[in-house]
């Protein structure tokens, strides 16, 4: 099994979530985050007053998948959310060793289907 970690477009996120639908993936994780990368944030100016905005609002996706199926969520998750654009975000791949539904025991793939 993989964790999917991906860390988007706010406008993006209601694309992404109809899309990981239309290929069976319910069970995902949804933060809303904030951070910066090459953006370095944004200026702004309110009453006459510049200001530095240091981090810019992000949501972070996560899930767990079958190792098959890790490829064709991380190409959806590229496909629904690239703008080519500076702060488009990123994905992170990490293995998972186990995964427990607490309602009722079962584990692994079991656990996350």
């Amino acid at each position: 099994m993989k964790k999917i970690e991906a860390i988007i477009r706010p406008e993006k996120f209601q694309v992404l979530r109809d899309a990981f639908a239309e290929i069976g993936v319910a069970g995902i994780t949804v933060t809303e985050v904030a951070g910066t990368g090459k953006q370095k944030g944004q200026t702004g100016v309110f009453r006459g007053t510049t200001f530095e905005v240091k981090v810019l609002p992000k949501i972070k996706v996560e899930l767990v998948v079958p190792e098959a199926k890790s490829n064709e969520v991380i190409d959806l998750i590229i496909e629904k959310c690239k703008t080519e654009q500076i702060g488009d975000g990123k994905i992170f791949v990490y293995p998972v060793e186990d995964a427990i539904r607490i309602r009722t025991g079962e584990r692994g793939r079991e656990a996350v289907l």
